[in-house]
C-alpha cells in the first residue's frame, strides 16, 4: 500500500465531508438572510448581531466556518468579517447566481435517503413529488437566475426563426414548467405571446399560479396539472422543455407528444444537463455534481413512472438525440451550451 495516496485520498475526503458539513450552515445563512446581512459591510460577531438579531455565540461559529471555507473574509486586525464583491453577488444579490439554493436542494433530497437506500435493494422508483418541498423550491431559485441570465439574451436567438415568432405573437407550451418561473421569463420577454406551462406535480402548479398572479402575468400564462404525456393543446410555435426530460419514465412517449403538439413548422427546445457521450469524460466536479443529484432524483423519479425507462443526469447528447429521431423529429442540432446546459434545437 502507498501510504502517500492514502493521505492524498484522506485530504480529499476531508474536503468533501467539510463540504459536505458546511451545507446545513449555507442554508441557515439563507433562511435568516445572513449573507445579505453581511453583504451590507464589515461587522464582529457582536456587531452582526445587532444588525441581525441572531445570538452572537452561533454568529461567531457561522462566521468563522464561512471564513474558513473561503465563504467569507475575515481581518485579524479588526477582528470583522465581510464579503467580497463576489461572494456578495454568488451569495446575496438577487440577480446573482443564488448559490444557496443549491445547497439547499442537497439537503432537501439527502432526507430521503432512507428511502433512496430502501430503493437500491428493491429497483422501485421514488417520484419528484415524495420529496421534501426544499427541492422544488430550491430548484426554482437555483435555476431561475440561469436561464433569466440565458434564455432571452442567448437561447432564443439561437433558434431558427423562434425570436420573430415570440416577438410577433406564438403559442408556447413549457412542459416539465415546475414553478413557472422558465414560463415567466419567456412571456416577460415576448409581451404578444402566450404560455402555457404544465407540470405533473400539481403543488408546484399551485406555486406557479401563485407567481404568475404575483407579476400580473395571468392573463397570457396559464399553468396546468398534467404530465408530458398528456398536455393539452396542439399547433403550438414552440414546445420548451427545462432539465427535465432525462426525469421522465418514458422520455421516448414525451418526445412523441410533442411531435403531436407541435405546428408543422414548430421548434422543440430542449434544455439537458451539461454531459458528454464518453462515460469517463463526465468525470468532472460538475458531473460529479449531477450524478449525485441524478442518484437522488432523476434516476427515482424515472423508474417511479410508467415505462420505467431512467436517462439520468448525465445521459449525453447521443441518447437524446436518438429519443428524438425515434419520436420522429428530423432536425436536431446542438444550439447553445453552459458550463452547466447543452441546449438543443429539435425540429420535424
Amino acid at each position: 500500500m502507498d501510504h502517500d495516496k492514502v493521505n492524498q485520498f484522506m485530504e480529499r475526503m476531508v474536503a468533501d465531508l467539510a463540504a459536505t458539513d458546511a451545507a446545513g450552515s449555507v442554508v441557515i445563512g439563507h433562511r435568516l438572510g445572513l449573507y445579505r446581512a453581511l453583504a451590507e459591510g464589515p461587522a464582529t460577531p457582536a456587531e452582526f448581531a445587532e444588525r441581525t438579531g441572531c445570538h452572537p455565540r452561533y454568529l461567531t461559529e457561522w462566521l468563522r466556518g464561512q471564513a474558513a471555507g473561503g465563504y467569507a473574509d475575515y481581518d485579524p486586525l479588526t477582528g470583522r468579517f465581510s464579503l467580497t464583491e463576489e461572494q456578495a453577488f454568488c451569495l446575496a444579490d438577487p440577480a446573482g447566481p443564488n448559490v444557496p439554493a443549491a445547497f439547499l436542494i442537497s439537503l432537501g433530497m439527502l432526507r430521503a435517503e432512507p428511502r433512496i437506500t430502501e430503493a437500491f435493494r428493491t429497483g422501485a422508483g421514488v417520484g419528484w413529488h415524495e420529496h421534501d418541498e426544499d427541492v422544488f423550491v430550491g430548484c426554482d431559485a437555483f435555476f431561475r437566475p440561469g436561464y433569466a441570465a440565458a434564455l432571452v439574451p442567448n437561447w432564443i436567438p439561437a433558434l431558427d426563426g423562434v425570436e420573430a415568432k415570440l416577438g410577433t405573437g406564438a403559442r408556447v407550451a413549457d412542459v416539465g414548467c415546475g414553478l413557472g418561473s422558465s414560463s415567466l421569463i419567456l412571456a416577460e420577454a415576448y409581451p404578444r405571446t402566450a404560455v402555457a406551462g404544465f407540470d405533473y406535480h400539481a403543488e408546484s402548479v399551485a406555486l406557479a399560479r401563485e407567481k404568475a398572479a404575483e407579476s400580473g402575468l395571468a392573463d397570457r400564462v396559464t399553468f396546468e396539472v398534467a404530465t408530458a404525456h398528456t398536455f393539452t393543446g396542439t399547433g403550438y410555435d414552440l414546445v420548451t422543455m427545462f432539465d427535465c426530460l432525462h426525469d421522465m419514465g418514458d422520455p421516448l412517449g414525451a418526445a412523441r407528444r410533442v411531435r403531436r403538439a407541435l405546428a408543422p413548422d414548430g421548434t422543440w427546445l430542449l434544455v439537458e444537463p451539461f454531459a458528454a457521450d464518453r462515460v469517463e469524460e463526465n468525470f468532472t466536479p460538475v458531473g460529479r455534481l449531477y450524478y449525485s443529484a441524478s442518484t437522488f432524483l432523476c434516476v427515482p423519479n424515472g423508474l417511479s413512472q410508467e415505462g420505467g425507462h431512467a436517462l439520468g443526469a448525465q445521459a449525453g447528447e447521443a441518447a437524446v438525440r436518438a429519443v428524438t429521431a425515434e419520436a420522429g423529429f428530423t432536425r436536431f442540432r446542438r444550439a447553445a451550451q453552459t458550463p452547466f446546459n447543452l441546449v438543443y434545437e429539435v425540429r420535424p
